[in-house]
């Protein structure tokens, strides 16, 4: 049996079982996204690679919203499953079914016929406009293939199963390393190749994720039907909420964005640089954070505090050793690692520089990831936007604007590591002395 009953047995072992195929599957989406700049870079040029850029860009920023409701699917579920209420996992799962399907259908149409406009309004270079456009085009056709891909991962892990969804992510990055290449070179199809090969491979890991659950009985689908109010206003409540979170973090990514242009083109080749890195860096941070948010799940809905507290501890300590050792390793190979990406001495320069600056502060964003996944377990997703307003928009675009202007561009990493020390101390007092506890999903509160 894949699926894991969190309110009975060890919180250690449970941790490192569950978290660890959440990591494998997140290094397996960040090398999907690297294997697909390397074939479009060096199959079809610069200029196409920029094209994906500027329309993945485009993707993830208007996909916020409805990944945050997707992101509702670990609280809900996870508390259901806690409770044993299979009744109210099938009503569950048919509302996000029904609202998932609804929003990427609206979602799909609407970027098919806007795309340009969109990418216009972007101010994309005229000579990578015809490529964005046929890129994201394809992509909002793929649009709920992509969403039912992700949300059968997440119901999974919400009900304790984070093996499952690693095979059928590795499924689409073999088949979207083997279709690249085929697409875009053997049949000449360019920028169009690689947006059908995206679609294609995740629409089949999608197909084969829905056949064998259904089969297996591992989540409780149905024939879709109409959801009731309340369920629909419960996903909402929560999907709101999660969604300005994914938009609130994009924001202040562009903010940032905005402070390292200020220093020229080696400045930003280089920061571009570090964050390809630092994607990798919190790859065990953001694992453990959705871990715990499921664990803290099943454990509230049957009121076992005990264990609630114990997950904040072991995740706090697993956060702790795992980050200062990938710190060290990243200290000591930040020249190395940036030369990966770069060529040009000045952007080398800064880009280790950063590495090094900025490298053991993450202990500090990944208890952040932790203490927030313990509250969001909770279902208390506004408090969170607040934390995470507070994160980036009060502390990290200021700090960086700050140090920057009295430090020059070293201060950016300065700032954005003292963004991450102060607003973990904000997740701890809100974890300590907030209202999450008492947040109740469920009527019967149990």
């Amino acid at each position: 049996m894949t699926q894991q009953d969190f309110t009975k047995g060890s919180i250690r072992k449970q941790m490192i079982n569950f978290a660890g195929p959440i990591i494998l599957t997140n290094i397996l989406q960040v090398s999907y996204q690297l294997i697909d700049s390397l074939w479009i870079g060096n199959l079809i040029g610069d200029k196409a690679l920029g094209a994906v850029t500027i329309s993945s860009t485009v993707i993830v920023t208007v996909l916020a919203f409805i990944i945050g409701i997707n992101n509702a699917t670990l609280t809900i579920l996870s508390q259901l499953k806690g409770k044993e209420d299979h009744q109210g996992l099938v009503h569950y799962v048919n509302a996000f079914v029904v609202i998932l399907s609804l929003l990427a259908l609206l979602l799909g149409v609407f970027g098919v016929i806007f795309s340009k406009n969109i990418l216009d309004f972007l101010n994309t270079p005229h000579e990578m406009l015809n490529g964005a456009n046929i890129y994201l085009q394809i992509n909002f056709f793929g649009i709920l293939l992509l969403m039912g891909y992700n949300f059968i991962g997440t119901a999974l892990r919400s009900l304790g199963d984070s093996k499952t969804p690693l095979r059928f992510v590795f499924i689409a990055v073999v088949l979207n390393t083997i279709l690249d290449p085929i697409f875009i070179a053997g049949f000449d199809w360019g920028i169009a190749g690689a947006a059908w090969a995206t679609v294609i491979s995740q629409g089949t890991a999608f197909l084969l994720a829905f056949i064998y659950t259904l089969r297996k009985k591992m989540i409780p689908f149905t024939i879709p039907r109409r959801p009731k109010w309340e369920e629909v206003w419960l996903i909402f409540k929560l999907g709101i909420p999660a969604g300005l979170q994914m938009m609130v973090i994009h924001a202040g990514v562009m903010a940032i964005l905005s402070v390292v242009n200020s220093f020229g083109a080696a400045v930003v080749a280089g920061y571009g640089a570090s964050q390809r890195i630092d994607s990798l860096i919190i790859l065990p941070a953001t694992a453990l954070g959705t871990a715990v948010n499921a664990m803290v799940g099943q454990n509230i809905a049957v009121h076992r505090w005990d264990r609630v507290r114990q997950i904040a501890i072991y995740g706090a300590i697993y956060n702790f050793f795992i980050m200062v050792t990938v710190a060290t390793v990243v200290f000591i190979f930040a020249k190395f690692l940036t030369r990966l990406f770069l060529n040009e001495t000045e952007a080398i320069q800064f880009g280790t520089d950063y590495l090094k600056i900025i490298a053991y502060f993450y202990p500090f964003i990944g208890l952040n990831f932790i203490l927030n996944g313990i509250v969001r377990g909770s279902g208390a997703m506004y408090q969170v936007l607040v934390l995470n307003i507070i994160s980036f928009w009060l502390l990290r675009y200021p700090l960086s604007y700050i140090c920057s202007s009295l430090m020059g561009q070293n201060g950016i990493a300065v700032g954005v590591g003292i963004s991450f020390v102060i607003s973990s101390f904000f997740a701890y007092a809100y974890f300590q002395w907030g209202g999450w506890k008492k947040k109740r999903l469920f009527k019967d509160g149990g």
